[in-house]
Formats: C-alpha cells, structure tokens, sequence
C-alpha cells in the first residue's frame, strides 16, 4: 500500500501498513516484522519517507499524521516509537481533541536504540545516536550521542 517503493525493498515477516496519505520507501529498505510486527501508518494528509538502505527492525511503531522523513542509511532497533502527533489532549476536558502534529526528522545515518521513543516536533542530526530506552523531547545536533529520559547529550561523536 505504499505510494513508492524502491528497488531491493526488502521484507520479513507481516508488517501492519496503513497509507492514507504519502509513504515513499527507498531502494534497498529493510523491514522485520517477526516475532512482532511492525506498524507503519501514514494518516490522512500525512506524508512518511524512509530513506534508501534504512533498517527498521520489529516491533516499532512509526505513524505520520503530518510528516515522519527517515534518512538514508538509518538503523532503527526494534520496539522503536516514532509519532508525529499525540493523538489527545493531556488536559482532562480536552482529551477528545487531537493536538497539531510536528514533523519528525530523522536526518542521514541516524542510529536508534531498543524501546526509544521520538516526540513530535523533534529533529535526530546527521551521523547521530539515541541510546536504547531513551525519549527523545528535543532536537538533537549532528553526530551527537543522547541518552535518559529525557535524552540529554553524553558526548559529541
């Protein structure tokens, strides 16, 4: 259901792929989807690129209600969680309401730990690492390795 797909695209197991919008995956892109899927969606006027050679290992969740761009040559570790939006409110008269998306930004050969997490709005720099387990809330430079929650900076690479 993808709008593109690159050469050598390629695929293990089921993954849960809902496009309503634009998703463009590059040449030579691998997807693990076993023991757990992953799931890709892409809503309504949202747009997804996955860069060309970018791994994205099982059971991650990766949804575009605005934009969600993966660089090229990315490894994402599994149970990894990219979302452009929040899908609710916090505040308890207002839970019904969706919140304004942020693009999420992965720029070229960007490394993600296990379980980590990417909040809206937030850009990953060129050449960077997120630590396994880490929530990352803001942007992050170039070639730069973060870490906790919320991720920090440990040290430049």
């Amino acid at each position: 259901s993808a709008t593109s797909v690159g050469s050598r695209v390629r695929v293990w197991g089921t993954p849960s792929i809902q496009n309503r919008g634009i998703l463009e995956i590059g040449d030579r892109v691998r997807i693990i989807a076993e023991p757990l899927a992953t799931q890709i969606g892409v809503g309504e006027g949202g747009q997804m690129t996955i860069g060309e050679r970018t791994f994205i290992n099982y059971g991650c969740s990766i949804s575009a209600s605005q934009l969600v761009r993966i660089g090229p040559r990315c490894n994402i570790g599994s149970h990894t969680i990219l979302m452009d939006n929040d899908f609710h409110s916090v505040e308890p008269e207002r839970r019904d309401e969706l919140p304004p998306s942020a693009p999420i930004i992965l720029e070229e050969n960007v490394w993600v730990g296990v379980r980590a997490v990417m909040l809206r709005g937030v850009t990953i720099g060129a050449g960077s690492v997120v630590a396994a387990g880490s929530v990352v809330s803001k942007d992050v430079a170039p070639r730069s390795l973060v870490g906790g929650i919320p991720a920090k900076l440990i040290r430049k690479l």
